[in-house]
């Protein structure tokens, strides 16, 4: 049961906000009480709901003691005692921390891992997927970086998703998924393995992390494209190494060595700001090690088997027998929604008496 000054605290906080916004305040300001305020309003509303249902129990319970109203009392107490449960459980879930990335774009990175031509097709059938799960989201995908594979897909694919709430699902997606299919290459029928790596990185704000620039080596060079097709004739593509982490961002497929430098840097920030998450996520979480979505990529996270048109994540022991549908990107939301009820279940739990 959630104690009722944490309740009020709530209400408190929302008030203070409101009154606030009201108030001659800056424009930064405002735009930062609007967002608190957004963010605050379904959480007041649900507490509010508490409250008052919570109160109304007592009343009927009051009322016990009056013979001719006792009957109708009970009635009433049975019927609060069925909503109580479903609203403290909605309102724990809302008061339950949250990651401060959740609302942030992402940076995508699939790469093929051990199979070849086969993991290459894989990365790409995994693009695919993600792309179309985006466009069902009402979310935007930018490809910045592409290698595609001798045979069709991608070695590596690299692509801005922007939308609201994007880290808050996509953030469970990151590791090693897993294909058992026969390739089409294969003449004997046999069914191949072969895996790709994908990881989630929730794309920093310029507060968040600070690069200087003595830290950076940044080599130019000539643009190459597969085949000897495309060869850029001036040095447009751009790495740029970070020296402290050792991080390495490679972009070329801009025309502009200006657009590719900024593309390696808005990849690098991405990239050096989900490692000091992890760094912090690994401290929290010492003694959560099954922890889900802890993001660790050498983790096997999800098998797509073919033969038997099965989707297993191994996470949570959940299959689907719908691959084609999750593949087509419908039915992914069905696995991570199952991730982030078992998020939100463990953190509950994390929060033991606390509430």
């Amino acid at each position: 049961m959630i104690a009722e000054d944490r309740l009020q605290k709530v209400l408190d906080r929302f008030e203070a906000v409101q009154s606030e916004m009201n108030s001659n305040v800056e424009r930064e300001r405002f735009v930062a009480l609007s967002k608190e305020f957004a963010e605050l309003s379904p959480v007041a509303e649900a507490v509010r709901a508490l409250r008052q249902v919570r109160a109304d129990r007592a009343e009927a319970e009051a009322m016990l003691a009056d013979r001719e109203m006792a009957s109708m009392a009970r009635e009433e107490i049975e019927r609060l005692n069925e909503e109580l449960p479903e609203l403290e459980h909605q309102v724990q879930l809302m008061l339950l921390p949250k990651d401060a990335a959740d609302e942030r774009n992402i940076i995508l990175e699939v790469r093929a891992g051990t199979g070849g031509d086969e993991a290459a097709l894989f990365a790409g059938d995994l693009f695919r997927m993600y792309s179309r799960y985006a466009q069902l989201q009402g979310w935007q995908v930018e490809v910045m970086n592409a290698s595609e594979g001798e045979v069709g897909g991608y070695k590596e694919i690299i692509a801005e998703i922007s939308g609201r709430g994007v880290y808050a699902k996509m953030k469970f997606e990151s590791g090693v998924h897993r294909v058992q299919r026969v390739p089409v290459t294969e003449g004997d029928g046999r069914i191949h393995t072969s895996a790709a790596t994908v990881a989630v990185l929730p794309e920093p704000e310029e507060v968040d992390i600070d690069i200087d620039e003595k830290d950076l080596r940044i080599d130019v060079y000539r643009a190459s494209g597969a085949g000897g097709q495309h060869v850029n004739k001036t040095e447009s593509a751009v790495r740029i190494t970070h020296i402290p982490t050792g991080v390495v961002v490679a972009q070329q497929d801009e025309k502009s060595q200006h657009k590719n430098k900024a593309r390696a840097m808005q990849i690098l920030r991405a990239r050096i700001y989900e490692a000091e998450r992890e760094k912090l996520d690994r401290v929290r979480a010492a003694d959560r090690k099954g922890q889900v979505g802890s993001g660790d990529r050498s983790e096997r996270i999800r098998t797509y088997n073919f033969p038997q048109s099965r989707v297993t994540d191994h996470r949570i022991n959940l299959t689907l027998h719908k691959l084609d549908q999750v593949l087509a990107g419908d039915a992914l939301d069905e696995l991570i929604s199952a991730l982030v009820a078992e998020d939100q279940a463990a953190r509950l739990a994390s929060l033991g008496d606390e509430t």
